[in-house]
């Protein structure tokens, strides 16, 4: 229960990569975080890569960076959604402003490109990506976990131990 006073906020939308939100989503519960699914619309139901359906809790609009100790960004194709909303872009800008964790796995380092948060930073993602976050100024680095001040990132699903013990760890 090492993180019984933390609140997490996990971004949702459609085509997220199912065991990218599944495991941190629980996983952070495990330790006593209080975790909330913010999605564009609250009132949508959402559907994984691979099937798995999840509702939200609040809106992204309704969040405040002083009210959440981090932020995490699964992959898949969600993030090309949330990427584009102005709501979603201004939350990450002010949890990494507030020096809260600011986490990210697999393409959700799309929103990390977007809300123009990696200039001079040290980031891993999906190689696909790695070209835009290189352009976007990141040090890219192919490793299982990277953490560079508040920012963490990993790459594909088998990096998640490794991305949520970074996470816990950042957060005690």
């Amino acid at each position: 229960m090492k993180l019984r006073t933390k609140k997490i906020a996990i971004l949702l939308a459609d085509g997220f990569e199912d065991s990218e939100f599944i495991y941190p989503y629980y996983r952070m519960q495990e330790e006593g975080a209080e975790v909330v699914r913010a999605a564009l619309n609250p009132q949508a139901s959402y559907t994984g890569k691979h099937g798995v359906p999840m509702e939200a809790d609040v809106a992204v609009e309704s969040l405040r960076a002083e009210d959440f100790d981090a932020v995490i960004i699964p992959g898949g194709k969600a993030p090309a959604e949330l990427r584009k909303s102005d709501a979603v872009i201004h939350f990450v800008k002010q949890m990494d402003g507030h020096a809260r964790v600011v986490a990210a796995v697999c393409h959700g380092g799309e929103v990390l490109v977007s809300a123009n948060i990696l200039r001079g930073r040290r980031a891993t993602s999906v190689p696909s990506i790695q070209e835009e976050m290189r352009e976007a100024g990141a040090e890219w680095l192919d490793e299982e976990v990277v953490m560079d001040q508040n920012l963490i990132t990993s790459r594909v699903p088998p990096d998640l131990p490794a991305f949520c013990r970074t996470i816990i760890s950042a957060m005690i």
